[in-house]
């Protein structure tokens, strides 16, 4: 796939920035004319990512946190947020519904919403090291962009 744009941002882990993470993304990808339903999705996305790497990378610091957004030619674009925190244990049980290290308050769906509303998604980690997600989707033209 060709890359036609791309962004990259870096920022600390603070929950302020989790706001910023989707409006960041929702101006990039808007070049590729979305509706407001999949805008939706991918800003949920995103805060998902962002959310977790806030919450579990770093429960007791504050880390950073790297973006890149990439646009494809014909309309696939990808997104990838890393960190550098704790990583995870074991990849499989953490994508399980439910499943959080995050305590009572969190949902442990952050990656099964991910998945949903992304065309693809996947999740390398290490302990120690961090955990970089990947989620790619594809804006189909309506007949009105074209």
């Amino acid at each position: 796939m060709k890359v036609r744009n791309y962004i990259k941002l870096e920022f600390p882990a603070l929950s302020i920035n989790e706001s910023f993470a989707r409006s960041a993304t929702a101006g990039f990808v808007a070049q590729l004319d979305p509706t407001l339903e999949e805008l939706d999705d991918i800003k949920t996305a995103v805060s998902e990512a962002v959310t977790n790497c806030i919450v579990h990378a770093y429960p007791d610091s504050v880390g950073k946190i790297s973006l890149r957004l990439c646009i494809y030619e014909g309309g696939g674009f990808e997104i990838r947020v890393r960190d550098w925190g704790k990583g995870i244990e074991n990849i499989d049980m953490a994508m399980q519904p439910m499943y959080t290290t995050g305590g009572e308050d969190r949902s442990g769906m952050g990656f099964t919403i991910m998945e949903s509303f992304m065309d693809m998604l996947s999740v390398s980690s290490a302990p120690g090291k961090g955990t970089t997600v990947v989620m790619q989707r594809v804006i189909k033209q309506r007949e009105s962009r074209r």
